[in-house]
């Protein structure tokens, strides 16, 4: 490896220590739908999201409060207990997975294609600056 590569390498693993991330993997639902509630909760605090993902009646919402769940977690591993902190969701992307294909027989031996889509989400949790003083 040469040394700008080295060092780059060096520099993500530094900001890797300080970023608090979890993902879900191949959830089965398309990624449209999970996008509406990813969009509810970018930005919020961790309380008030985990309000908003509770009381919401889309079925992706189940989804990300275990993703909000797991992101704290995460944070509390590397920081200790999250009582006194302000968290804030900071990130929240999502990304298109696999898409599985399947057929539907149609009349006059046509066969429709139906797609069965799946995503991935990410969510990054940070304390507010202020919070740490």
């Amino acid at each position: 490896m040469g040394k700008r590569k080295r060092e780059m390498a060096e520099r993500i693993k530094e900001a890797r220590k300080t970023t608090y991330r979890a993902s879900l993997r191949n959830i089965p639902s398309s990624p449209r739908k999970m996008r509406y509630v990813a969009d509810l909760i970018r930005g919020m605090e961790v309380n008030k999201a985990f309000a908003t993902l509770r009381f919401n009646a889309k079925a992706a919402s189940k989804d990300l409060e275990k993703l909000l769940r797991a992101t704290i977690d995460v944070w509390e591993q590397k920081n200790g207990k999250a009582e006194n902190v302000e968290l804030y969701i900071t990130k929240v992307f999502v990304d298109e997975g696999v898409t599985l294909k399947r057929m539907r027989p149609a009349p006059q031996g046509r066969g429709y294609r139906i797609r069965k889509r799946s995503n991935h989400v990410t969510m990054f949790v940070d304390a507010k600056p202020n919070a740490e003083n």
